[in-house]
């Protein structure tokens, strides 16, 4: 089996730390479609889709009807996970919306260490260790400029 490849913001036009919450949900959203088990093509071109379509945002998502967003995943390749994912992404989004507002800076921000932000991550609906490692590949910088 190849290992998957490793990803950064960057390679999709982002900058999560210096372009506030568009970008840091963003480079969330493919974060979290890496983190299932689906070829990463399928991911990159789904998250197109969502970017595309302007359902880039935890309202967005949320709001949405789930069939709708079981279009976008088809549309993108997740046969036989989209009914599962799409439920998994509007319930992350509530949580995401009620506990931080909608907004993973203010969940960066208010951790007081990698480890705190990293569990805060996962317990978002659907969101495991490999999710949070992948996505904090980007939020290394932030705790290292604190830490000066």
């Amino acid at each position: 089996m190849t290992p998957r490849p490793i990803h950064h913001a960057a390679e999709f036009g982002l900058d999560v730390l210096e372009r506030g919450d568009d970008d840091m949900f963003r480079w969330f959203l493919l974060a979290y479609l890496f983190g299932k088990p689906i070829q990463s093509t399928v991911a990159v071109n789904t998250w197109r889709l969502f970017i595309d379509l302007r359902v880039d945002t935890p309202w967005a998502i949320q709001q949405m009807p789930r069939r709708a967003l079981v279009r976008i995943l088809h549309e993108g390749k997740y046969t036989r996970y989209q009914e599962v994912t799409a439920r998994a992404l509007q319930t992350c989004m509530e949580q995401l919306i009620r506990d931080y507002d909608g907004s993973l800076i203010l969940m960066l921000e208010s951790s007081s260490s990698e480890d705190e932000f990293s569990k805060r991550l996962q317990k978002l609906y659907g969101v495991g260790p490999k999710t949070a490692e992948i996505f904090m590949r980007e939020t290394e910088e932030f705790f290292a400029r604190r830490a000066e």
